[in-house]
């Protein structure tokens, strides 16, 4: 058990039942490196969504697929690649990590509908439909919203049709909206914390978070400090406070988490990420990254299942919250 389970009252409880859920993180950015699946693993993690494309193209995307497959044959003992949920659940009673390949951007869609297909053949499940900019599918966060375009329209159908979600958590407010009601089946905000909290342009508006809900859509719940209300001072109890502000009003069975874990990496990373297409000008400035105390690694993992249940909340609530719910939303998007 951790210093911080330890220091907060942690219980064989808490850890029984976080060692018996499924336990899905729906975004993780981190270094991809043996000791990051090492640390997968200590905390438990039944799968999770790791990025394999920002700003990159076609090419540089498969060859990013190219080296995470490597990686991943080599770290076998620990992790497998995840395409579909029964995948997921053959990982959590092997005792290993199902790793979920996820863009967050359609750039290395480009222009061709019929790459769509190829990278889910690749193992590519979530995809984000821009980040932070505009690209020809419609325009991210922090850019004035133009919508979804008739191209993206053509891009969620296919997605929709090989079995791909749709991910809106760095999307513009009007392109989300009009992915939301293109879409047949549910999309997410994979990893987004609420406005109602934290007034910022990443975070999503009650309207936004209930419009997601009532369309049968998913949240992700991030715990990346620059978010969340506490700053840099927070704890996993902020987190929590966060998770519970969505929850109310999502409702119980539309929440999970997607923590936006980007353990190992230096500034050089956050300033790649935080230019537009690596490079051009500044989107933001997120200052010091440091995660939340209690959740500082993955390993960490079950100290989160612990302030959910300090927190009040019931068993049956932490086992959805922590992976249940994405795994049934993954199975209705991937069709099994």
């Amino acid at each position: 058990m951790s210093e911080f389970s330890s220091s907060f009252g942690g219980s064989d409880a808490a850890r029984a039942l976080h060692d018996d859920s499924i336990v899905i993180d729906g975004l993780v950015i981190a270094k991809w490196q043996r000791e990051l699946f090492e640390d997968m693993r200590k905390g438990g993690l039944s799968a999770a969504n790791c990025t394999v494309s920002v700003w990159e193209g076609f090419q540089a995307t498969v060859n990013n697929i190219v080296k995470s497959n490597q990686l991943i044959a080599e770290s076998s003992d620990l992790v497998c690649v995840a395409r579909t949920a029964a995948d997921i659940r053959a990982a959590k009673a092997a005792g290993k990590t199902g790793i979920i390949y996820g863009f967050q951007n359609a750039n290395a869609y480009e222009d061709q509908i019929g790459y769509v297909d190829v990278f889910k053949q690749l193992g590519v499940g979530i995809v984000q439909m821009c980040y932070n900019t505009q690209n020809l599918v419609g325009t991210g966060c922090y850019e004035r919203d133009g919508g979804l375009s008739g191209f993206g329209r053509e891009m969620v159908a296919e997605m929709n049709r090989v079995g791909v979600m749709c991910d809106l958590s760095h999307v513009g407010s009007k392109t989300s909206e009009e992915v939301i009601l293109e879409s047949k089946v549910p999309v997410c905000y994979s990893h987004c914390a609420p406005a109602g909290l934290k007034d910022h342009p990443r975070n999503k508006s009650d309207a936004e978070l209930r419009f997601i809900a009532e369309h049968g859509g998913f949240v992700g719940v991030t715990m990346f400090t620059p978010f969340l209300r506490a700053g840099v001072n927070a704890t996993v109890d902020d987190y929590v406070e966060a998770i519970e502000y969505v929850m109310n009003l999502v409702g119980e069975d539309a929440i999970g988490i997607g923590t936006d874990f980007t353990q190992g990496h230096g500034q050089d990373f956050f300033e790649w990420l935080t230019h537009d297409k690596g490079y051009a000008r500044r989107l933001t400035n997120f200052g010091k990254i440091v995660n939340p105390e209690g959740i500082r690694t993955i390993g960490e993992f079950p100290n989160l299942t612990e302030a959910l249940l300090r927190r009040g909340m019931s068993e049956h609530q932490v086992r959805k919250i922590m992976g249940e719910n994405w795994l049934r939303t993954l199975e209705n998007v991937w069709g099994g």
